[in-house]
């Protein structure tokens, strides 16, 4: 009897606010009727957004994986995660989002390692790439946003519409200068990424890959047993929250029970104001209904939202900001922005 084939497992790595989720969702809309697919996200943050901007279908098994770094914290749950899909749902292709601070060695390492041996095959790593994060001294010089992009690939440059002319000359350059060359470089237009080039990769370079930095091995010498994605939502009136900080940024996750609504427009104001380097992810229940708010580069974006358990907010900051400071102002104004059980505002 022949043996089964190996799953193909895509990596789709960059750093945060690089439109990894949005580049999946392009690629779920194409793909092939005759295919089950299995999703794997990975946030930094506590609480688990991502996860629940991705709609409910017979044919596409999401799972989140919230609560540290899927490559060096969380190693474990990814395992015992990806054996269980493979096991119970029967995925015909596996694609991994890890968190945008996440780093592909200690994934690599896993997907590569004795458990997946002859049931997994990586094919090629894909990074992101925003632009504009090259003008930021403090993305570009970070170890982390340099080693996605050195370890990938074929890179899809994101956000490509909302860059100047010399931005994506300043991108194609930094790319030029990687070595070995890409196999492809693509900019994502309205359409999103053609799934061919995903259906099409091979498997992923096998030569010597960057090391895992040290702030993320002291993460895997401590390593999360789980994540905090949470089964029941708190109390009406009692919002949840996690805290947590590591390579360099902090994240807060907030909670409120499904029941509570929000005020749409009072939300994306207060959103709209925090400092452009806060990262920004929510699904509400609003007035208009459930809404995803999506935020990067100080940009807002509003979708609808197939999402109900609750609604989730997730702010990522720099250590350079100052979290606690922006979160009380936040918690006022979110307050500010409920509704009372009859629709009309709180004040």
């Amino acid at each position: 009897m022949a043996a089964a084939p190996c799953v193909p497992v895509h990596i789709v790595t960059g750093f945060l606010g690089s439109g990894k989720t949005t580049l999946i969702h392009s690629l779920i809309e194409q793909k092939p009727v005759d295919e089950k697919w299995a999703i794997l996200v990975n946030e930094f943050g506590q609480i688990g957004i991502d996860q629940a901007m991705f709609e409910t279908r017979d044919d596409v098994v999401v799972k989140g994986l919230p609560g540290g770094c899927l490559c060096c914290q969380l190693a474990f749950v990814l395992q015992a995660a990806l054996v269980n899909l493979l096991a119970r749902s029967k995925p015909d292709r596996v694609i991994i989002e890890p968190s945008g601070l996440g780093h592909p060695a200690g994934l690599l390492d896993l997907l590569r390692g004795e458990a997946f041996q002859d049931v997994v095959e990586v094919q090629d790593i894909i990074a992101t790439l925003d632009p504009r994060r090259l003008d930021e001294a403090r993305v570009r010089e970070h170890d982390t946003f340099q080693d996605q992009l050195h370890m990938a690939d074929a890179i899809a440059i994101t956000m490509g519409d909302q860059a100047s002319a010399a931005q994506h000359q300043q991108a194609q350059e930094f790319i030029d200068g990687l070595w070995p060359p890409r196999k492809w470089v693509h900019t994502v237009e309205a359409g999103g990424l053609p799934v061919a080039l995903l259906l099409g990769s091979g498997q992923a370079r096998q030569e010597q890959q960057p090391a895992m930095p040290q702030a993320h091995q002291a993460l895997a010498a401590s390593p999360s047993l789980e994540g905090a994605f949470f089964d029941f939502p708190p109390p009406p009136g009692q919002p949840q929250q996690q805290t947590a900080s590591a390579l360099g940024y902090t994240s807060t996750g907030l909670r409120w029970h499904p029941t509570e609504r929000f005020d749409l427009d009072r939300l994306a104001m207060y959103l709209s104001e925090l400092p452009s380097s806060a990262r920004v992810k929510g699904v509400f229940h609003t007035a208009d209904g459930w809404k995803q708010l999506n935020r990067a580069e100080g940009a807002l974006s509003v979708a609808s939202s197939a999402w109900r358990q609750d609604s989730r907010l997730e702010v990522i900051t720099p250590e350079s900001v100052e979290h606690s400071e922006l979160l009380s102002t936040l918690h006022a104004k979110l307050n500010h922005a409920k509704l009372s059980p009859s629709g009309a505002r709180l004040s």
